[in-house]
């Protein structure tokens, strides 16, 4: 599992022209699932994202000053450009497993900030528009673990 994300002081996501979700103060997290991913690569990601120190002076988390977390699926965390300039996405899981994952992520998410919790549609065209705070952008690997 891959994720980006961003401090922002809003973000947005529009299909269609319309606001599907919106938060405020939190993180914009874009997620993206491998194929090898399971349970245990979720739980990773997920106690990470809710310990890492991102606000005042790096001493707060975004459960401690109550932020709001804006989750959206994007596969294309995991192109590859080997075989020159056109992306393979052979490293991202399929559809029907990665649609599994991310439900899971966000119901793990939704469990730990409730009603906090806003989500882009999976598989959709979106546009996405938000204003870092920062700017700070982290990408975790739940395959690449440091600690």
């Amino acid at each position: 599992m891959k994720i980006v994300i961003q401090k922002v002081n809003k973000a947005s996501v529009l299909i269609d022209n319309s606001i599907k979700s919106s938060i405020n103060r939190g993180l914009l997290c874009y997620v993206a699932f491998s194929p090898l991913d399971n349970q245990i690569d979720l739980d990773w990601i997920y106690n990470r994202l809710f310990k890492i120190k991102l606000y005042n002076n790096h001493t707060s988390s975004l459960l401690d000053i109550g932020g709001e977390l804006l989750i959206v699926s994007q596969f294309t965390l995991y192109a590859s450009f080997k075989k020159g300039m056109k992306p393979s996405w052979s490293k991202a899981a399929k559809p029907v497993p990665a649609k599994l994952l991310y439900e899971k992520f966000i119901h793990l998410c939704k469990s730990n900030l409730l009603n906090k919790v806003q989500t882009g549609v999976f598989g959709a065209n979106m546009q996405i528009k938000s204003i870092n705070d920062g700017p700070v952008t982290i990408l975790l690997d739940s395959k690449i673990r440091s600690s």
